[in-house]
């Protein structure tokens, strides 16, 4: 009929085929495609980057080596060597300790440093103390333990501590490649050095002493990140400041890898205060181009105020000698707040000098002067009395009025700021605005 669509009945929906699991040995389902598919990815498998085999080849023979070393452990009575983790032998290290070296070396004027005074340097010498004994090294401290622990040790052979002749030999290892470094990987064997409860005996081995000036920068790296504070100061102390000096004396200049070792110390404030700055101001005999060098670290390094407080408050303790006032100098413009405490004890070492009949050097009038500039509205009164009287004794002709002037003009501890100090010199007469309401100025208006 016209007019009415012709209704199609749906076809019905199909059944899901069933489609039979493959067996193993039927290969007539197999697509060539999949087939060629599957010995590609076969061939790629079997294609392995020359690098890659080589380090699976190491590493399995590592793996060896260990399984052989715990079964001999087994057999064996333990010794020194198992208390130590896992030492390698003279490896790479592949952790990020690598770098290119330094080569060039550092001298006043590349420190922007001025030339020092033959002058000033003797008027300093006449404060060194003239029987002072050499600062002790690392080797020092462990040749008199082994002697005092056994009487018969040859004074002509250098003595080795009664460890595991393993580790001896790895360690005289590590110590010649070190004498020989420049840049690049450091042994492994350095590292796990942190981790001993013996380190200075296995350091010792390894003589620190003819180190290349780029292994002690690396080693002082690592030693400055891995050790407790304690330890990082013996290090500093026993292994680095002695080399420090050594250099700075035979070629008044030092390499630029030491340089930056003393930077590195500072990761450990109080180890750096207490293992380099500490032991070279008790020394009494630190020379003006050692202190202008490692002065130069600490006025470039930031330093938190709590240490530099302590720092100051420590050496301002100490005996005098000359230097004692350029590290003083160089943390009191810092510029910190000091507690009250540290104040007190700066006034009563400048103080000290009041009946010293010596002329004291260019160096501690300027030192006065910087501590007066900066905490000269700290002081008491009776601070200032003392100071002036110590001006009278302890005189220079440029910088005694500067202090004398700096005393004046300011407060005491506790005094409320002077108001009249901020008036300004004019005066200002507020009068009120007086308005001509008949004289009204024209003002423009907009056309409609």
């Amino acid at each position: 009929m016209t007019g009415k669509k012709r209704k199609h009945p749906l076809p019905p929906p199909q059944k899901p085929r069933h489609i039979p699991f493959l067996d193993d040995d039927d290969d007539a389902h197999i697509s060539k495609k999949a087939v060629r598919r599957s010995k590609r990815h076969q061939a790629e498998d079997k294609m392995i980057p020359y690098d890659l085999s080589s380090k699976i080849l190491k590493m399995a023979l590592k793996q060896q080596k260990e399984i052989l070393l715990e079964e001999e452990a087994e057999l064996t009575p333990p010794t020194f060597s198992q208390f130590i983790p896992s030492i390698p032998e003279v490896e790479s290290d592949d952790e990020g300790f690598d770098f290119d070296g330094f080569s060039e070396t550092l001298d006043e004027h590349d420190l922007d440093i001025e030339k020092i005074n033959e002058e000033d340097e003797a008027t300093l010498a006449l404060f060194f103390r003239s029987d002072a004994s050499p600062q002790p090294t690392l080797a020092d401290i462990i040749i008199k333990k082994i002697k005092e622990k056994d009487a018969n040790t040859l004074s002509d052979v250098r003595p080795m501590p009664k460890l595991d002749d393993g580790v001896i030999d790895i360690y005289k290892k590590v110590g010649v490649v070190l004498s020989k470094y420049t840049s690049g990987k450091i042994p492994k064997a350095l590292q796990r050095i942190a981790l001993m409860e013996r380190w200075e005996e296995v350091l010792y081995i390894t003589e620190p002493d003819k180190w290349s000036p780029n292994a002690m920068y690396s080693a002082t790296k690592i030693f400055a990140s891995r050790f407790n504070p304690s330890k990082a100061q013996r290090f500093y102390k026993l292994v680095l400041l002695p080399r420090i000096r050594y250099e700075i004396q035979k070629n008044r200049r030092l390499h630029r890898a030491l340089y930056e070792a003393i930077k590195k110390c500072l990761y450990k404030p109080a180890g750096f205060f207490k293992g380099i700055l500490f032991p070279l101001c008790q020394s009494q005999t630190c020379t003006l181009m050692e202190a202008h060098i490692i002065g130069s670290i600490i006025q470039k390094v930031s330093i938190p105020p709590l240490h530099s407080s302590v720092a100051l408050m420590t050496i301002a303790s100490m005996d005098y000698y000359g230097t004692t006032s350029f590290f003083m100098k160089l943390l009191i413009e810092k510029k910190y707040a000091l507690p009250y405490r540290v104040l007190d004890t700066l006034v009563g070492h400048f103080m000290r000098f009041l009946e010293d009949k010596r002329v004291m050097p260019v160096i501690w009038h300027q030192t006065l002067l910087a501590f007066v500039q900066r905490y000269k509205n700290e002081l008491t009164m009776a601070d200032k009395d003392n100071l002036d009287s110590l001006m009278q004794h302890q005189k220079h002709h440029l910088v005694t009025p500067e202090i004398r002037r700096e005393l004046k003009n300011s407060r005491h501890r506790g005094q409320n700021e002077d108001i009249t100090l901020l008036t300004p010199l004019f005066s200002v007469i507020n009068k009120p605005i007086e308005e001509d309401r008949w004289n009204v100025p024209e003002v423009p208006m907009e056309e409609d």
